[in-house]
């Protein structure tokens, strides 16, 4: 039993959980899915954790990947989930309401770090991990060392901020094709690359699996790859977290 952790992945739309050997990196059980509340509070996404833990019947530790930066467990921003999570110690409020250890991180640090740790992947210089959803997330890594909360969907851009620009949600609203919104996340990563000359660029997150359809109208001077952990990277890397917390207690 040791081996195996709840991992949970909270996005804007849907939050979504399976059980995690985290010594293997797969997925113990099929993924379960809940949509996320609206409004998306405190009280009723914690409602909803309790909701994925009894669905498992779970009682061991969990491990939950957090839409905002996250600092000893308190969420410090709010960009795609309700504003009244600022300043909330998410992993407090979520141990007190499931009666079990809950170990809380970035959304995007979560995915990120299964990724790295997970897959067969060269991890010299700078590796920077973007999720591609609601809103865009980041993880960036140097030899393979996470630099946590890093939050590069926020970065000022095109007049407001990244996400706004090229998030996959701003695809769909605005009916972009694959064409047009690609040479927007082209000019993203243009401007990533000037300010962090990654050796390599990791897409997953929701579109991640869409590679193929948009990847051809990249020009971006580094390798960009798709995730191989896919959409389940976020559950995959928030279980591995916790597992490695939790026995380091």
């Amino acid at each position: 039993m040791d081996s195996l952790v709840l991992g949970i992945d909270i996005g804007a739309s849907g939050i979504k959980g399976a059980i995690v050997n985290v010594h293997s990196g797969e997925m113990a059980t099929e993924r379960f899915k809940i949509a996320t509340p609206k409004p998306s509070t405190p009280t009723k996404v914690a409602s909803e954790i309790v909701e994925m833990k009894d669905h498992f019947n779970w009682n061991g530790p969990i491990g939950c990947g957090f839409p905002a930066l996250v600092k000893h467990g308190v969420a410090m921003t709010a960009a795609n989930i309700d504003k009244s999570w600022i300043n909330t110690n998410v992993e407090q409020l979520f141990s007190d309401t499931t009666q079990t250890d809950v170990y809380v991180l970035n959304d995007a640090d979560a995915a990120g770090m299964a990724e790295m740790s997970l897959v067969e992947i060269d991890k010299e210089g700078t590796v920077l991990f973007l999720t591609i959803g609601s809103g865009i997330g980041s993880a960036l890594f140097t030899d393979g060392t996470l630099v946590p909360n890093t939050e590069l969907g926020h970065l000022k851009f095109k007049g407001g901020v990244a996400e706004q620009y090229a998030a996959d949600s701003v695809r769909k609203e605005q009916k972009l094709s694959w064409e047009d919104w690609a040479k927007r996340f082209d000019e993203y990563m243009h401007h990533l690359d000037l300010l962090f000359s990654p050796d390599r660029i990791i897409l997953g997150g929701g579109s991640s699996k869409y590679f193929d359809d948009f990847s051809k109208w990249f020009t971006v001077n580094t390798t960009v790859v798709p995730a191989t952990l896919l959409n389940n990277a976020g559950i995959i890397g928030a279980a591995c977290y916790a597992g490695t917390k939790h026995h380091s207690k």
